[in-house]
């Protein structure tokens, strides 16, 4: 079994599983994330590779971490990731990623990311449910975070936070590449 074969059957077991225990029928999870109905049964069913944007609107509609519905083990107190098992979800030819290396569910969810945008590259988020902090630190070259419409310019060594329940994204309009760790928390369902 391929790597991408072992997140397709943890994503299915786990989306079963969440949903589940929200109570949420497929229609319901469906309106709620602003996904088919279809995909959603696709994807329990492990006949497709979602994009990340999809996964995104389900975890969030689920109030759960992408960690969460793509980890096939339960969270012991102290979880060391190593990282070859961080989950790479997104990636250009140029080389630009991003990486999740870490998340948790207490109360809600948490997720530590690490980034990498080449010269001219960027990524669109679309917004995350009401409450959702970002907090973004670059350490190599200068990012333009945009939040609902407004550029802000984030030099090597300075970090930002902003609530993410607007459209936002982050882009390299620089010649060097920029990296950059995020981390983003999601409020716990009510």
């Amino acid at each position: 079994m391929t790597d991408l074969d072992h997140l397709t059957q943890s994503l299915a077991r786990n989306l079963k599983r969440w949903r589940h225990e929200r109570g949420f029928t497929l229609d319901a999870l469906a309106a709620r994330a602003g996904v088919s109905r279809g995909m959603l049964i696709q994807i329990e069913q492990a006949r497709t590779n979602p994009s990340v944007g999809t996964v995104v609107k389900i975890a969030d509609a689920l109030g759960a971490s992408i960690t969460t519905l793509l980890d096939y083990d339960q969270e012991p107190q102290v979880r060391l990731v190593p990282a070859e098992q961080a989950i790479r979800l997104w990636s250009t030819e140029a080389g630009s990623h991003s990486t999740l290396l870490a998340g948790t569910e207490a109360p809600g969810p948490l997720e530590l990311w690490s980034w990498r945008l080449m010269p001219g590259e960027g990524s669109d988020s679309d917004p995350h449910p009401q409450g959702t902090t970002e907090l973004v630190h670059v350490s190599a070259g200068e990012l333009t975070l945009t939040a609902d419409g407004t550029e802000h310019r984030v030099p090597a060594g300075t970090s930002a936070t902003f609530e993410s329940h607007v459209p936002h994204g982050y882009r390299n309009d620089g010649t060097d590449p920029v990296e950059m760790t995020m981390a983003v928390s999601v409020p716990a369902p009510r």
